[in-house]
């Protein structure tokens, strides 16, 4: 449902700051509409991600075609995943 691109802060940087989070949803997902629906979904996420204390790392989420079939929780729990794979390296 998406691919995901993280790169830990590195030192010198402040690794205690809140993480950042990209995403990118291109035209094969679906039309404008769409796009921003799920742009819109993946950053209230991301926003959940900043209040449970997420720090230190840069994240890209790349949406693919199915996400825009995808219920909100797929997605939550498809963007939980990945960030629990990160934090675990």
């Amino acid at each position: 449902m998406c691919i995901t691109y993280a790169v830990p802060r590195s030192v010198g940087d402040d690794e205690e700051a809140p993480a950042r989070f990209g995403f990118i949803i291109s035209k094969a997902v679906g039309n404008a509409v769409m796009r921003n629906l799920i742009r819109r979904r993946m950053k209230s996420v991301a926003d959940e991600f900043i209040r449970d204390g997420v720090t230190g790392v840069d994240m890209v989420f790349r949406a693919l075609p199915k996400s825009a079939s995808a219920s909100f929780d797929e997605i939550r729990r498809e963007m939980q995943r990945a960030v629990r794979k990160i934090r675990s390296e």
